[in-house]
């Protein structure tokens, strides 16, 4: 799975598999061994025709968010290691990569000059981590503080506006139910 940090499982990306008819396989159960829990996964390396499973031709970029890439890549299962989920070709994950620039374009824009002052906050403390951990360690403290109350306060402010689920999604970057938990959390934090 393909993921960022800022979009969390509201963007999970994969080389999702297609199959020789265009359509897209129900998701395949994968048993680890132990327990009753099973993975389930629509990733192209599931379906090489093994264990009852439908022979993939192609893989696309894919989202847990339900976008599609519009191109679909062939799978040549004579070239591919048994032992890999990596899709032999980076185009899937680019595709999503390019979803994914398309999600942050639709969110709302940090202002310039905190989006380069993050920047720098992040550089600072990236050499400092090098440099002097237990000082890196008292800023993260402190910025944790900062963070917890701004969300606090914005969470209650962004839940007086009334703004709805879909919304707060497209503002974030996440789905619905994400954004409105992620919101509930943040409202709760004392």
């Amino acid at each position: 799975m393909w993921t960022t940090e800022e979009y969390g499982t509201s963007h999970e990306g994969w080389a999702g598999a297609v199959l020789a008819d265009g359509s897209e396989p129900k998701k395949a159960r994968i048993d680890p061994g132990s327990g009753p829990s099973f993975h389930e996964t629509r990733e192209w390396w599931a379906y090489s025709g093994t264990l009852g499973r439908p022979r993939a031709t192609r893989a696309r970029g894919a989202c847990s968010c339900g976008w599609r890439g519009e191109t679909e890549y062939p799978i040549d299962w004579d070239q591919v290691d048994a032992y890999t989920e990596d899709f032999p070709s980076p185009e899937p994950l680019l595709d999503w990569e390019r979803h994914i620039n398309d999600v942050a374009a639709r969110t709302v824009p940090l202002p310039t000059e905190l989006a380069d002052l993050i920047e720098q906050i992040d550089g600072q403390l990236t050499r400092l981590v090098q440099d002097a951990p237990l000082a890196a360690l008292k800023a993260v403290i402190v910025l944790e503080g900062l963070t917890k109350r701004v969300a606090r306060d914005s969470a209650r402010r962004a839940e007086g506006d009334g703004l709805s689920g879909e919304t707060l999604g497209q503002a974030l970057g996440l789905s619905p139910d994400a954004a409105e938990s992620r919101l509930l959390g943040y409202h709760l934090r004392s």
